[in-house]
C-alpha cells in the first residue's frame, strides 16, 4: 500500500505479536555456575561476554540466599500454570502457551505492554495463587529476580516459540527461524 507520495507504508508496531519469556524458580541457575550468567550491572548486553563459571563465586551465591533453590513439585506446576491462565483471560492479554518446569517456567503471550511488567505480573499471581493453595509458605522465595524475554515481531517467530514451550523442552536453547 502506497502514501499519498508514492512511498510504501510499513506498519509501524510499538509492540511486538507476542513474546517469548522465561522465568526461573529461586536459587536454580547462580552467577558463577557453569551455564554461565549475565551481570546486573549494565553489562548485559548483546555479544557482551557472560559471566564465567566461577565455584566459589556460586558457592557464595548459594550461601546468602538463606534458603535452598526452590523446585516446584507436579502440583505446584499445575498452579503455576493455572495462575497463569487465569491472569491472562482477567486482563485479556491472548495466552498463546504455558509450560511450567521443575525449575523454570515459559510463557508465549501477546499482550500490549513492557514485558518486565508483565513477567513481574505473571509472577506475582503464581506465588500468589501457589500460597492460597498451602503449595508455599509465605516465607519462601519462589522465583529469581529477572526474567528472559524474546520479542517475536512475525508470526513464524510466534509459532515456533509455541513449539518450543511445547514440545522442545530438551536441552536445545530457542532460535528465531529466518
Amino acid at each position: 500500500m502506497l502514501d499519498d507520495y508514492g512511498f510504501e507504508i510499513y506498519e509501524e508496531n510499538v509492540f511486538p505479536i507476542a513474546y517469548l519469556l522465561t522465568f526461573r524458580t529461586f536459587g536454580t541457575w547462580v552467577h558463577g555456575d557453569e551455564r554461565l550468567s549475565v551481570a546486573r550491572d549494565g553489562r548485559n548486553h548483546y555479544g557482551r561476554e557472560k559471566i564465567r563459571p566461577n565455584s566459589s563465586l556460586a558457592a557464595a551465591m548459594l550461601a546468602e540466599a538463606n534458603q535452598a533453590p526452590f523446585l516446584l513439585s507436579d502440583p505446584m506446576r499445575l498452579t503455576v500454570e493455572y495462575a497463569i491462565a487465569e491472569l491472562c483471560e482477567r486482563r485479556g492479554y491472548l495466552l498463546r502457551a504455558v509450560n511450567a518446569r521443575t525449575n523454570h517456567a515459559h510463557v508465549v503471550v501477546s499482550a500490549q505492554m513492557k514485558p518486565e511488567r508483565l513477567t513481574d505480573a505473571l509472577k506475582a499471581n503464581a506465588t500468589k495463587f501457589l500460597r492460597e493453595k498451602g503449595l508455599v509458605s509465605s516465607e519462601t522465595r519462589v522465583w529469581s529476580r529477572g526474567r528472559s524475554r524474546r520479542y517475536l515481531w512475525k508470526p513464524r517467530h510466534v509459532a515456533a516459540a509455541v513449539d518450543y514451550v511445547l514440545n522442545q523442552q530438551g536441552d536445545r536453547p530457542f532460535e528465531l527461524p529466518d
